[in-house]
């Protein structure tokens, strides 16, 4: 038996009722041994269960790894579009005492000698050194590079690293048109406000996106926000001085198109042009917003310098020196290519998580509306009067409790089902328990109480061995951690005056619920489970009878085919295959059953990994209920995709919510991005204040709601993801035992909700 991939099963057939058989003869039930979900049971399996077990933590490992790749991604996504380590600060104008005279007054280069001494130097007569700024942009610099290409002249490009890694392409055909490339920083910040780690990481991360995108380094540089070399002043000028040490020429410009200001393109060729017959470095932008007019306007330019008998060159080919740009050494370009992949398959991802997070958001109120609204419709029509003058059941029912390792548990579940109002036998299927559960149980000497004793196999074998010695038609079914009110059972057993209806579910609810963990479960139970079921009720779609509380028809289980350890959620398991035999099930919220709710996150998590494989062994089990006819077809097609959609692929995306709040808050608009947040959480407060009025519970749990929301969210994320992987994987899951207290017993219960 593997849990990886499922066997092909025939559907399920209606069988007729069996012939009667003496009380105390076990009636027929298939034998199915193996784990199950909730009583008992140990694996005893070799080979591929052990291999499974031992990749475990392997598998937690790649689902948290996967978290971390989704923060990464969205970090380095902010990082190359100026959201994550922005700084806009530019400083303004400070006093220049300790600038050198000549070089303030000198030409626009600035080389440095091993000694830290500058020299300036000028561009030649009627020579113009073109310079673009702040790109490569890809709606602006090709239009730009065509302009270059018409006349054949070159240009320098001081290009921002983050826009490189954006559009590596473009970098590629500025080398290959000849044109001379120059660091402008990575995030174009403005240097003077920065430490010396901080330039050095600016600088260090545009080589590398140079390497990676067209395999090459450079030696040339321009400060963000600087032009001309008079503006250099005692803030500025041991930033450059630092930079020189490096071994970089700093260019400026004698002359500021002032194209960022889009004023008319007569006046940009006007600000662009030298006087008289001087040499220039001229700046122009390619990025950086509307280009339109200084793309005129460098066409109108040129021209009208080539007249005038000016030459076009490089930065460096003003300068009669070699070009700046040189060849990367092959760990560096690898080094940059990695970088632009991951880039490359962010910004590809970007748009996808947000848009899925606008269908996970819509998902998750649309999915808490239509769960109200079908809890407001499904209240009201069991408040009218002929579904509260219905039939009453009175025939006795077999309770069947299995039970492994239950000894703190086991006295407070018989003492309430003693305790019932509705005529009832006790099956206490003993599951090889090694903690004298069964000793406990026979010495409260309780009448109507019958146990029966396996070799551990199980918790489905357990139910089909109680469900063999049952002697009445109406089964009930409950875990040995569960205590149930006195009328309980008569509530659960009313809607089966209908004869069409093969199991009702019950009303479980958290009994341990005083600590923060049990208070999240509570709100999990009532908000979510409880109001999904009401919904499911009406939909006539019921994809689980809980295992604290639920009854079937004996008839109903033989036509399912018996509790099966197909998967590790028998519930789920056989509420499908009563639907697909042709039964209804239906929900009864005045049948309520107090649980023991796992008290830590290790146990927590073991037991919501546990439902949530069964879950998707389950729907993989009956995967072929969507092209069936008839009551397994409607189950198919309405019941599974709101299972895989509300219990599996919703919650699996919910994480997005915080994870780009979080984002929002700290990188982007703080209050809008909580605004947002708020809102949702205001919708889940008043869907979740209305599920606890209708389940007559006091709203003062709600305030660990917000706190629920942001780490039990994270939380099952994890199982979910964890779970996924598991499934993928096809790997046996043991069934684990989880560890009680006992603290949860009929008068606790009550006295929870006073």
């Amino acid at each position: 038996m593997t849990f990886g991939r499922q066997p092909r099963l025939p559907r399920p057939r209606r069988r007729g009722l069996p012939a009667p058989r003496p009380a105390a003869t076990p009636r027929a039930v298939p034998r199915i041994t193996g784990p199950g979900r909730g009583g008992g049971g140990r694996f005893r399996g070799r080979g591929p269960f052990r291999r499974g077990v031992a990749k475990t933590r392997t598998r937690t490992v790649l689902a948290l790894a996967t978290l971390l790749a989704v923060v990464c991604g969205m970090l380095l996504d902010g990082y190359l579009h100026a959201e994550v380590g922005n700084d806009a600060r530019v400083h303004r104008s400070h006093p220049s005492q300790s600038v050198p005279d000549r070089l303030r007054h000198g030409g626009p280069v600035l080389t440095f000698d091993r000694d830290g001494r500058a020299t300036e130097h000028t561009i030649p007569s009627r020579t113009v050194a073109l310079t673009f700024d702040d790109g490569p942009d890809p709606r602006w610099t090709p239009e730009i590079l065509a302009v270059l290409r018409k006349h054949h002249v070159p240009g320098t490009f001081f290009v921002v690293g983050q826009m490189v890694v954006r559009h590596p392409e473009l970098v590629r055909r500025m080398r290959q048109a000849g044109h001379e490339i120059g660091v402008h920083t990575f995030s174009h910040v403005d240097l003077s406000y920065q430490g010396q780690g901080r330039i050095d990481r600016e600088l260090a991360q545009s080589q590398l996106a140079l390497a990676g995108a067209a395999g090459i380094t450079s030696s040339l540089f321009r400060a963000p926000y600087a032009s001309k070399v008079r503006a250099l002043d005692d803030r500025t000028w041991p930033v450059q001085r630092h930079i020189g040490a490096k071994g970089y020429i700093s260019a400026f410009v004698d002359a500021d198109s002032e194209d960022w200001q889009r004023p008319p393109v007569k006046e940009i060729v006007q600000n662009a042009t030298p006087h008289g017959s001087q040499g220039a470095s001229v700046l122009f932008h390619d990025a950086g917003g509307n280009r339109s007019r200084t793309v005129r306007a460098l066409d109108r330019y040129i021209g009208r310098m080539q007249h005038k008998g000016y030459s076009f060159t490089t930065v460096t080919g003003a300068l009669g020196a070699r070009s700046a740009n040189h060849g990367a050494g092959a760990v560096r370009v690898w080094q940059g290519r990695t970088l632009i992949w991951a880039a490359a398959l962010t910004q590809a991802a970007m748009p996808c998580l947000t848009g899925l997070l606008g269908l996970v958001g819509a998902a998750v109120a649309g999915r808490l509306l239509m769960m109200v609204g079908f809890a407001s419709w499904h209240h009201h029509s069991r408040a009218r009067r002929r579904y509260r003058v219905v039939q009453q059941v009175d025939d006795p029912v077999s309770v069947i409790v299995p039970a492994y390792n239950e000894k703190e548990c086991i006295a407070n579940t018989l003492t309430s089902l003693a305790a019932s109002t509705h005529p009832i036998e006790i099956l206490v299927v003993d599951d090889g328990s090694t903690d004298g559960t069964a000793d406990i149980v026979e010495a409260m000497g309780l009448p109507n109480v019958r146990v029966l004793r396996q070799p551990n196999a199980g918790k489905p074998a357990a139910l089909n061995h109680g469900i063999a010695h049952a002697r009445h038609e109406l089964i009930v079914m409950m875990d040995g951690d569960t205590v149930f009110e006195p009328t309980t059972i008569r509530e659960l057993v009313r809607p089966f005056a209908d004869a069409r209806i093969g199991a009702v579910a019950g009303n479980a609810k958290v009994g341990n619920r005083n600590r923060l963990i049990g208070a999240w479960q509570h709100i999990e139970y009532v908000m979510g489970f409880n109001l999904d079921r009401r919904m499911y009720d009406l939909l006539r779609c019921m994809p689980t009878i809980p295992g604290a509380i639920g009854a079937f028809r004996h008839r109903a289980v033989l036509d399912a085919g018996g509790m099966s350890a197909d998967t590790l959620a028998e519930d789920t398991d056989i509420t499908i295959a009563l639907h697909r035999a042709g039964w209804r099930v239906v929900y009864q919220e005045h049948a309520r059953a107090w649980t023991e709710a796992p008290g830590t996150l290790g146990q927590l998590w073991k037991q919501r990994y546990r439902w949530s494989y069964g879950t998707m062994q389950a729907l993989w089990k009956h995967r072929r209920s969507i092209v069936d006819r008839g009551p397994s077809g409607r189950f198919g097609r309405v019941g599974m995709p709101l299972v895989v959609l509300f219990q599996i692929v919703t919650p699996l995306c919910a994480p997005l919510i915080d994870l780009f709040t979080l984002y929002g808050v700290v990188f982007l608009d703080p209050v809008r991005s909580l605004l947002a947040w708020g809102a949702l959480m205001l919708v889940q407060l008043l869907g979740a204040a209305y599920a606890f009025r209708l389940d007559r519970e006091r709203c003062r749990a709600l305030l660990v709601l917000p706190l629920q929301q942001i780490a039990y969210r994270q939380l099952m994320y994890l199982v979910l993801l964890h779970s996924c992987v598991t499934a993928a994987t096809g790997a046996l899951l043991p069934w684990q035992k989880l560890k009680r207290t006992g603290e949860v017993d009929s008068q606790r219960a009550r006295e929870a909700v006073r």
